[in-house]
C-alpha cells in the first residue's frame, strides 16, 4: 500500500485546585457638598487599604492596588419630573489578590458589612508556575492523544510505521497552504476559567470550582 496521510485531533483536560483568589470592590459616597462626600470617601476606604497592606505583610495577600478617588455630580429627577438639587458622588475601586482563603472569607464577610462598600466579583486562579506547568502538560498529552489516535488508524488499515508531518494548535494546521478555521467553542491554547458561590450571611463561605484547563492540537501523519 502506497504511503497513507492521516490527519487527527488530539484533546486532553485536567482540573485543579486554585490557589488564588482576586477579589474586587467598590467604595461609594454620595451627599450635598463635595468636600464632605470626597472626606467620607477617603474615611471609608483609609481602613481598607490599610488592612489589605497589613495582610500583604503577613503573607495572605499577594498584592493589592485602589484606583484614586474618581468624583462627579448631577441634578436627579424626582418621580413628578422635577429636576432636584445637585448631588456629589465619590468612588473608589480596590482589588486583592489573597494566597490565603479563609484569610479572604473572613475579609470579605467584614468588608460587605461596611457602609458604602459593594463586593464586584471574586476570581480564582493558579499561581503563574503553576499555570505554566499545567498548560504545557496538558498540551503534552493532547499531542499524545493525537499520535495514539493516529497509531489506531494506521494498524486499522494494516500500516505500521507513522511519522509527523505537522502538529497545530486547533484550528492552525495548514492546508494546501491556507490556515483553517478556528473552531468557535475552542481555543488554539490552554483555556482557564473558574466559578464562585460567594453566599451571603453571618459567616460568608466561598466554594470555588476547581480550575479546568483543556487543550486541543491537530496533527498530520503519515503512515506506511
Amino acid at each position: 500500500m502506497s504511503e497513507v496521510i492521516i490527519t487527527v485531533r488530539g484533546e486532553h483536560e485536567t482540573r485543579i485546585a486554585p490557589e488564588e483568589a482576586t477579589v474586587r470592590l467598590t467604595v461609594r459616597a454620595e451627599g450635598p457638598e463635595r468636600g464632605a462626600v470626597v472626606e467620607r470617601i477617603v474615611g471609608l476606604s483609609e481602613p481598607l487599604r490599610d488592612d489589605l497592606a497589613v495582610r500583604k505583610a503577613q503573607g495572605a495577600v499577594r498584592e493589592w492596588s485602589s484606583q484614586s478617588v474618581s468624583v462627579w455630580a448631577n441634578r436627579p429627577w424626582n418621580d413628578q419630573g422635577r429636576q432636584l438639587a445637585l448631588v456629589h458622588y465619590a468612588s473608589v475601586e480596590l482589588s486583592a489578590t489573597f494566597t490565603d482563603f479563609g484569610a479572604l472569607s473572613l475579609w470579605i464577610t467584614d468588608a460587605a458589612a461596611r457602609d458604602g462598600v459593594q463586593i464586584d466579583a471574586v476570581s480564582w486562579q493558579l499561581t503563574p508556575a503553576t499555570r505554566k506547568a499545567t498548560e504545557a502538560d496538558v498540551a503534552a498529552r493532547a499531542v499524545s492523544v493525537a499520535v495514539d489516535r493516529a497509531n489506531a488508524y494506521a494498524a486499522a488499515i494494516g500500516l505500521s510505521t507513522v511519522t509527523a508531518l505537522e502538529i497545530a494548535d486547533l484550528g492552525l494546521l495548514t492546508d494546501g497552504g491556507q490556515p483553517g478555521p478556528v473552531p468557535l467553542a475552542r481555543a488554539a491554547k490552554a483555556m482557564m476559567f473558574a466559578t464562585a458561590d460567594a453566599g451571603a450571611g453571618p459567616s460568608m463561605e466561598l466554594h470555588p470550582e476547581d480550575i479546568l484547563v483543556t487543550a486541543g492540537v491537530e496533527a498530520r501523519f503519515s503512515a506506511r
